[in-house]
Order: C-alpha cells, then sequence, then structure tokens
C-alpha cells in the first residue's frame, strides 16, 4: 500500500510549464539577442535621444535628441523611456538601448502563445508562438532601438486585458484594456488604433452584458482610451515652447500636429513635410519591375534607382527622394541600399514598398519580411470559420472559437488595407500584421486539421490543409528563387508531393508524419530569412531581413541612422569649442547624432531629422551667436528652404575654416533639394566609386571617405 505523503507539487508541477513553449522561447531570445553587444550605435537618431536622455529628467520627458534640449526626436517618448532606463543602469552601448526591444520581442512570443491556447489549445498556442518567432520582420525589430517591438508587446497586452476581461466579466480589465492602447499611441501614434475596430466588434460579439451595459462599459473605457493618449501629448503642447525642446517633425513646434500630421494622415496620403517636398506614392504606381523574381530590376518610378548593371556602376537620380552628402559623421536620410538581387531578398530601401494595390504585400518588396505564411493564415481563418461553426445554431451565432477568429481577422484585415494603399512607410512597419498572422496559423491549422480528419475526400472542406500548404510553398518559391533556385524547386517539389500523400495517406499511420513534412517545408524559408539579422549581427535603423545581410555583412539600411564620427573633425572642435553651449550646429540630425553618441555633448540638429523643422529663427540663432553659446555651424546643402535664410546670412557674415584644420574638402558639387548629392574632386568625372560589399551598393552614406562640408567659425561675426 502507498504511504501518504505530505510532498507539496513543485513549481513546474503547480505551473504546467510547457517545455515546447520554452524552446521557442528560447529560440526568440536567441535571434533576438544574440550578438546586439557588437552591432554599433543601431539607430544613432533614438540612440543620441537616449544618450541625452539619461542626462536630466527633462530631456528624459520629452525624449530630447540633443543634451541641451533643442529639439525632440519625431515620435512619442514612452519606448525610449524603457531604453533610457535600460542605458542609464548599464551605460550607453548598443547593447543597453535594443536590450528592451529583445525582451518586448520576446515577450510579445510568450502573449501570442497565452491569447491562443485557451480557446483553441496549446498546439496552436505553441504554433502562433513559433510563427511570431520566425517571422522575418519581428527578428530584424527586435535587434534595433526602434520603437515596433515595443508597440506590439504592449497592443497584444491590451488583447490579453480584452479577453480577461470578458472571461471574468469585469469592467476593471476593459479599461485597462484601453487605457493601454492609450499608453501605446504614446509608443508610436495613430498606429496603435489600428487595432481598435477589432476590439470594438470582438467585445461586442464576446461580451455577454446587455447592450446597455456594454455601451456603458465601452464608454467608461473609451474615457481611459483618451484620458491616456493626451495625458502626455497635451502636457507638451500647454507647455510654453521657452521651455521645453522643440517637437521634432511637426511645423508648429506641437505633438498633436506631430500626431495627426506627419505620423498620420501623411503617412496614408503621402508625406508633404518634413523632408522638403513632398513624398506621395512612395511605393511606386507604375512600376513594373519592383514584383519579378528576376535578378536586375527595372523600373519606370520617380522613387526608385535602378540597380548598379555594369562596371562603371551607372545609376538614375529619385526625383522625390533625397540622399545626403558624406560629410564626417555622415549619417544620411533617404538613402537607398540596393542589391543585384534586384531587392527581392530584404536589403531593398528605406521606402521600397513596391506598387499600391490589393497585392502589394504578397510582391517582393515587402513580402520577403512578412509575408510568407500570410496565404496559410488567410486560408486557415476561412477555415476556422467553417470549422469552429456550430452546425446547430445559424449562420450569425457565432461560437466562442469563431469570435476569437473574428478578434485576429479584424486586426488582420483594417492593416493589410492600410498597408495595401498607404504611401508613406517604411517596409519594417508591417511587424503590425505579425501578430495576426501568427493568431490565424495557429488556429487556423487547428481548424484545417480537424477538418482533414473530420470529412471525406467527397467534401471540400478536407482540401483546406493541402490547399494551404501548396498556395503557400508556391509564394515562398517564388520569394526563394532569386537566390537559390535550388531550394524554390525542393519546396515546391516537397510541398507539392506532401499535399497529393496526404490525401492518399488520408486515413494510414503514415498521414502523420507527412502532415509535418508539408508544414516543414513551408517553414524552412521563412526560419532562414528570419536567422539573416541575427547571423548578420544587424541592428539597423531600418531592419530588414534576408540573404543580402549576409552577403554584403549586414545591412547599413542606406546609411540612415548609422553614421560615423570623423576623428580630426572632432579634436579640432573640441580643441576650439571654449565655453560654447554646443559643440557645432548643423542642418539635421544624421551628421549631429554620432557625436552626441560619441562626446555626449550638445549638437544643435537645427533642422531636425531632415533638416526642415523651423525650430529656429534667424534672430534667435543670431542671439545664440553673439552670446557665444553657437561657434561653429557645419554647412553640407541640407539646410532646406526653412532654413535657408540663416544658413544664407553664415555664409555671408561668418569665416570658412580651412578644410585641411578639420578633413574637410576643397570643393563639391551639391545638388538641388530633390535631387543626389555627391561630391567630386575638381576635373573628375561624376562616375560612382566602386562598391565594397560583394551584392550590396550604400548609396544613402554612411562609413565614407569623401566629405563635403564646410565649416564656419561664427565667433568671427561678433
Amino acid at each position: 500500500m502507498n504511504e501518504p505523503t505530505d510532498k507539496k507539487p513543485n513549481f513546474f508541477q503547480r505551473h504546467k510549464v510547457d517545455w515546447v513553449l520554452a524552446i521557442i522561447l528560447l529560440i526568440a531570445l536567441g535571434l533576438y539577442g544574440y550578438g546586439t553587444w557588437k552591432t554599433g550605435s543601431a539607430n544613432d537618431f533614438y540612440t543620441s535621444a537616449i544618450t541625452s536622455m539619461t542626462q536630466s529628467f527633462k530631456n528624459f520627458w520629452y525624449a530630447s535628441f540633443d543634451p541641451a534640449g533643442y529639439i525632440t526626436v519625431d515620435k512619442p517618448p514612452v519606448a525610449l523611456w524603457f531604453m533610457a532606463i535600460s542605458a542609464k543602469i548599464l551605460g550607453v552601448s548598443n547593447f543597453s538601448v535594443v536590450l528592451p526591444s529583445v525582451l518586448f520581442g520576446v515577450g510579445s512570443v510568450y502573449l501570442m502563445y497565452r491569447l491562443v491556447t485557451p480557446y483553441f489549445g496549446r498546439f496552436a498556442g505553441r504554433i502562433a508562438a513559433l510563427v511570431m518567432t520566425i517571422t522575418p520582420i519581428v527578428v530584424a525589430d527586435s535587434r534595433t532601438n526602434n520603437m515596433d517591438a515595443t508597440l506590439i508587446y504592449f497592443l497584444l497586452l491590451a488583447i490579453w486585458m480584452l479577453q480577461k476581461s470578458i472571461n471574468k466579466h469585469n469592467m476593471y480589465w476593459l479599461i485597462g484594456s484601453f487605457a493601454t492602447i492609450g499608453f501605446a499611441f504614446n509608443i508610436k501614434m495613430l498606429q496603435a488604433f489600428m487595432i481598435i475596430p477589432a476590439m470594438l466588434i470582438f467585445y461586442w460579439l464576446a461580451s455577454n452584458d446587455s447592450w446597455k451595459k456594454k455601451i456603458g462599459k465601452l464608454s467608461l473605457a473609451t474615457i481611459a482610451l483618451v484620458v491616456f493618449t493626451l495625458s502626455w501629448p497635451l502636457s507638451v503642447d500647454m507647455t510654453s515652447a521657452n521651455s521645453r525642446p522643440y517637437e521634432g517633425g511637426s511645423q508648429h513646434n506641437s505633438v498633436l500636429e506631430l500626431a495627426f500630421g506627419y505620423n498620420g494622415t501623411q503617412r496614408l496620403l503621402g508625406q508633404t513635410t518634413g523632408t522638403g517636398g513632398a513624398f506621395k506614392g512612395m511605393g511606386n504606381n507604375s512600376s513594373k519591375g519592383s514584383n519579378q523574381p528576376g535578378g536586375n530590376t527595372k523600373s519606370n518610378s520617380n522613387n526608385k534607382m535602378t540597380p548598379p548593371s555594369g562596371k562603371k556602376g551607372n545609376f538614375n537620380t529619385s526625383k522625390n527622394m533625397k540622399s545626403r552628402g558624406n560629410f564626417p559623421g555622415g549619417n544620411h536620410r533617404g538613402g537607398m541600399k540596393m542589391n543585384g538581387k534586384g531587392g527581392m531578398g530584404g536589403a531593398g530601401g528605406a521606402f521600397n514598398i513596391g506598387t499600391a494595390g490589393p497585392l502589394r504585400l504578397f510582391q517582393s518588396a515587402l513580402g520577403p519580411q512578412i509575408s510568407w505564411l500570410l496565404p496559410f493564415s488567410i486560408i486557415g481563418m476561412i477555415a476556422a470559420f467553417i470549422g469552429f461553426a456550430d452546425p446547430k445554431r445559424k449562420w450569425y451565432q457565432l461560437t466562442t472559437r469563431q469570435k476569437h477568429t473574428v478578434l485576429w481577422t479584424g486586426w488582420l484585415v483594417p492593416v493589410y488595407g492600410f498597408f495595401s494603399v498607404a504611401s508613406f512607410f517604411h517596409p519594417y512597419y508591417t511587424i503590425m500584421l505579425a501578430p495576426a498572422i501568427a493568431a490565424l496559423a495557429g488556429l487556423g491549422l487547428a481548424a484545417m486539421l480537424d477538418l482533414f480528419k473530420r470529412f471525406g475526400l467527397n467534401n471540400y472542406k478536407a482540401y483546406f490543409l493541402p490547399l494551404a500548404i501548396v498556395v503557400t510553398a508556391g509564394l515562398q518559391a517564388w520569394y526563394v528563387s532569386s537566390y537559390y533556385a535550388w531550394l524554390s524547386v525542393l519546396i515546391l517539389v516537397v510541398a507539392v508531393l506532401a499535399s497529393i500523400l496526404l490525401l492518399v495517406f488520408k486515413a494510414k499511420p503514415a498521414g502523420k508524419a507527412i502532415v509535418i513534412v508539408g508544414l516543414l517545408s513551408i517553414a524552412v524559408a521563412p526560419s532562414f530569412w528570419s536567422l539573416t539579422p541575427t547571423l548578420a549581427k544587424e541592428s539597423a535603423a531600418i531592419p530588414t531581413a534576408g540573404p543580402d545581410l549576409l552577403t554584403s555583412g549586414g545591412n547599413n539600411s542606406g546609411g540612415i541612422g548609422n553614421g560615423t564620427v570623423n576623428t580630426k573633425f572632432l579634436n579640432y572642435l573640441t580643441k576650439h569649442q571654449g565655453n560654447a553651449k554646443y559643440l557645432f550646429a548643423t542642418a539635421d540630425s544624421g551628421t549631429a547624432a554620432p557625436y552626441i553618441i560619441k562626446t555626449k555633448k550638445a549638437v544643435m540638429a537645427m533642422g531636425g531629422f531632415n533638416g526642415t523643422d523651423p525650430a529656429m529663427t534667424l534672430s534667435k540663432f543670431k542671439q545664440l551667436v553673439k552670446s557665444g553659446q553657437v561657434k561653429y555651424y557645419l554647412d553640407e546643402g541640407k539646410s532646406g528652404s526653412t532654413n535657408s535664410t540663416i544658413v544664407n546670412w553664415i555664409k555671408k557674415h561668418a569665416k570658412k575654416v580651412s578644410a585641411s584644420e578639420y578633413g574637410g574638402s576643397t570643393s563639391t558639387t551639391t545638388s538641388s533639394s530633390n535631387s543626389m548629392t555627391f561630391t567630386m574632386k575638381k576635373g573628375a568625372s561624376a562616375k560612382m566609386a566602386k562598391p565594397s560589399g560583394k551584392q550590396s551598393m550604400n548609396m544613402g552614406g554612411g562609413p565614407s571617405n569623401m566629405s563635403n562640408g564646410t565649416l564656419y567659425d561664427l565667433s568671427s561675426i561678433y
């Protein structure tokens, strides 16, 4: 007879640890975190702000770009708060500023499991977590100090609270859910609101309250949403402009204007501020080559370059896209990184977003970042609505599982629609689709497997799974074909063969093994793509994934957010700065950021991110010069019309510093504001230097031996 025991269950018994989930989380941690301590300054626009934010609470609260509190970054501060706290504890480094994104990325994988498992089973939850883990753009985003990984975590947290409020019939969880969305607004503004329709529809369908109670509770939740959304923006806008930094990215020094303008309607309709020119339709409405699988992609677009086609490295300049010159610091906004593969793999440029339309997300510009399993998720979504229906109910009487399928469909559809028509966004923004794709892949697979088992071959419901595998494999084979033709063929052959064998051995023990083989056939390519940022130790300002990272030694994002410091220039300024408040002033943050990170001193980015914010007036600048706060100005021909009056005044009255003293150049050729800027020695032809990487050519700047800036000594004016 067994003796009674007082032994208490251990931790793992009490909490029922899912070891498969634990392995998935470890994989996510490795993909997102490995090598982040070896990757420079990540997005140095934000790293500069983090450097400044660690120096004073004022800088911390407003997300000041520079230590002097002159101007802010063009995003809200919440994500940067986490990074600044990490940097304050660990010191400013790539690892410390990226660490919060890594942790939030892993946290999002865990939340995917928690959101799907209770309603669709552990298997579906594991698949959702795994798909989230191996989505290439999720990996790339989670390795940077951009805001996206943080945003996704808090959006998923809001969904978790929403589910909890319905399950527990608790109004406070509902209020907390919508308050979290308001909190997320202060991570990346209106992007957080994209899932509100899904939340409202889901609550209305899933809650057992009467319609009057639903309206009452939603009213209170909406109040919480408004309060948490507006608390920080209003606190800034209601503060005297003389007591805070200028709100970077806005034209009238307003957070609300920034939210609804530059970071709002302009994302949908096309950028018209902050660049000195309109960037409508960056994705190109006439391109015929952007989504072709072949090597050299040619385009009729007004906003794309033709990749290098021969030894001479000939290129076409963009009509609308501005690329910066290469002075010491050389961090250049709007540059493009081109590759010999036609951009299929993901190192395709900061604004290469394909052709607007319903199939944009399947095109080569965006697809290899996010859409590997999108067909599988869409077919799985349809199967879920059919498979989880109760035949005893009418079609509109949804089951609990169908209601949760509505939730994720409600996330997918409006976000998909936005990216299909929007004119101004970066490819890495498509991480917004990742949770919906992951959830629908997990619950959809569960539904398709159930339908496959329950119905015979004479019923269409049995064909969802093989169809999903074959269609997904076909898309993946196209994405892979530009790089590995053999892998493209292998994916198709294995997927098609597995699908056929599934039907042949449907009721036999071998069927389970065939299902596994079929699923593996569509998991290999996205898994490898997601591994490339980790192998390349990438932590880029414009994160991306793909084999190009392996051949080019990492993605410099066309020079965006990855500037360098010219030692001779820095030594000269340090020696002659005296009591000046600013080490030097310049047009935009691209040149200023690496010097702020290196020295932790104030550098004035007069016109903010792109050099076009009207943050400074001539009279105010004169006062700063006269009082000795600004002693040097570095002119790289990037001031734009907004600050041209100040620059013209400097050129007229200030003394040029000899180029030999600070490492500048003696002759430059500067284009207009809507074309390329580059430097030529006297008598030299306008040929592009031979690219240093095997496949990629950095058109935007980054580390370079060329320089085209002129340094002015302003102390000579007064």
